[in-house]
């Protein structure tokens, strides 16, 4: 039984999950996928980020989508009806979480459910089990009790108590993490007990932080659960494509995707009150006894790969690849995609997924097809960009 956050106890329950079963909620959302409360300084265009909820909406939703995006609204409307993804058009242009409070007949979708969110809409136990799980610390003790397998990690309270001692025993290469980071930011690399020492002096003295074991792999994958009806449903499976520990996009399908390691703490998360899309991220290592998992965090959000994940679904699309292109273009009607558009008549082509940076210059996109066609689309498009 692993720890409770509410003063219930509550235990994990079992039983399998079958993918591909979860049916859309039909309840009209709101939707607020800003970015600015939960994300690191310095991430270029980071306030246009919520625009890439569109392709996840229905259309009798509401979408808060942020003022800088509305000159490209009919382009990014155009594109979506050629390639017959339906999307809500009813959007509110400000992304103040107050707008939640103002439409309580709405489900709220939110990227983070954090401080903002739960003071306009209250729930405090979806509040308290982000809040909870979105440290890593708190994560590497729920999977001990829970028998979810991670690399061997120590965890402090206060980045100042780590020791002479804990630096001379860490294993190295290893990694120092701030309990609570996104998008890889107070995360550090340690090659010995020096760059260690280093690492630990651009922390402030009270944060808390882990000392981890390098997993040697270059796979990592991002299992996607949805919670529906007071269960944690599979969504999808991805591999991540990462820029050392920046992610950069997804692949799918993934070929056996270990569900098992970590539907323990997927269960457990939704019976302590968590909401709407979550996700794990998986090293998968292979050694002479064999395949072996590790669970390294947990995302209590929708994240990079949520968003192709839901527009891949909507329209049947099993193979695909989403990644991000630079481009020099800054609106969107100035980009060519006639013959590389996603066709529904032969599911394959590019679809715009993140289209709102490219007011900045960056683009995430989802290329349909098999990995051949991927690579192809993957080309032509970037010599349109």
């Amino acid at each position: 039984m692993g720890p409770t956050i509410n003063d219930s106890t509550r235990s994990p329950t079992a039983g399998a999950k079958l993918a591909g079963m979860i049916q859309p909620a039909r309840t009209p959302r709101i939707l607020n996928h800003d970015i600015m409360g939960c994300t690191a300084e310095g991430v270029l265009g980071n306030q246009l980020y919520s625009g890439r909820a569109l392709g996840a909406s229905d259309p009798d939703d509401l979408i808060q989508l942020h003022p800088d995006l509305r000159p490209q609204w009919t382009a990014i409307c155009n594109h979506y009806a050629r390639i017959g993804l339906s999307h809500s058009r009813e959007v509110i242009w400000d992304v103040d979480t107050g707008r939640l409070a103002a439409h309580p007949e709405h489900e709220p979708s939110v990227f983070y459910f954090g401080d903002a969110e739960q003071r306009k809409r209250p729930d405090e136990r979806w509040y308290r089990t982000v809040d909870y799980i979105n440290s890593k610390n708190r994560f590497m003790a729920l999977a001990n009790d829970l028998g979810v397998p991670v690399p061997r990690t120590l965890c402090f309270d206060e980045v100042t108590q780590i020791s002479a001692d804990d630096m001379g025993a860490a294993p190295y290469p290893c990694y120092l993490k701030a309990a609570v980071s996104v998008s890889g930011v107070g995360i550090y690399r340690c090659d010995d007990p020096q760059a260690l020492q280093a690492a630990i002096q651009t922390f402030e003295p009270n944060v808390p932080v882990q000392i981890q074991d390098e997993v040697r792999t270059d796979c990592f994958l991002n299992l996607q659960y949805e919670a529906i009806d007071g269960r944690a449903e599979r969504l999808a499976a991805t591999e991540q494509i990462l820029d050392g520990c920046v992610h950069q996009g997804n692949r799918h399908p993934v070929p056996a995707p270990p569900w098992a390691v970590v539907e323990p703490m997927a269960d457990w998360l939704v019976e302590q009150g968590m909401r709407g899309v979550f996700a794990f991220d998986v090293a998968v290592i292979d050694t002479d006894e064999g395949r072996e998992h590790l669970a390294i965090e947990c995302n209590p959000r929708w994240n990079g790969a949520s968003y192709p994940t839901m527009i891949a679904r909507k329209l049947g699309i099993e193979h695909w690849l989403a990644r991000t292109f630079p481009t020099q273009h800054r609106m969107l009607a100035d980009i060519d995609l006639s013959g590389i558009e996603y066709d529904p008549r032969t599911g394959e082509g590019v679809i715009l997924v993140n289209w709102g940076p490219v007011l900045v210059g960056k683009l995430l996109v989802l290329l349909a097809g098999d990995p051949d066609r991927q690579q192809a689309l993957a080309l032509l498009l970037s010599q349109r960009l």
